[in-house]
């Protein structure tokens, strides 16, 4: 099972208009909106990816709907994946728990301004 969130855009003036479509197509869920900015948030749902997309575009193809995309994504197998993936991982080295180890010996690579 997949959920996903979509951002819809319209004209504040279609808003009402794009809502009742939300609310009574059975494609997607209605959760907020605003009518001063002409947006809308809902969700799909669907068994796969394929399934989310054929609701997005019916949702972009719906009237008075200026965009509609895609902002975040649940993906039921794909979190399995990752746990399992994390459950395999080696365990932290350790040297990470030897009292011995000094702070200023661990190297970090995350700091950006030594490699520009």
């Amino acid at each position: 099972m997949n959920i996903s969130s979509i951002v819809v855009q319209c004209k504040s003036e279609h808003y009402d208009q794009v809502k009742e479509w939300c609310e009574t197509s059975e494609i997607c869920e209605f959760h907020f909106g605003d009518q001063s900015k002409g947006k809308i948030i809902v969700t799909i749902e669907g068994e796969d990816v394929s399934e989310e997309i054929e609701k997005l575009v019916k949702i972009q193809q719906a009237p008075y709907v200026i965009a509609a995309d895609m902002m975040m994504t649940y993906q039921e197998d794909m979190l399995d994946e990752e746990i399992r993936a994390m459950e395999e991982a080696p365990p932290a080295p350790d040297w990470l728990n030897d009292p011995n180890t000094k702070a200023e010996d661990i190297v970090y690579h995350g700091d950006l301004k030594k490699k520009l």
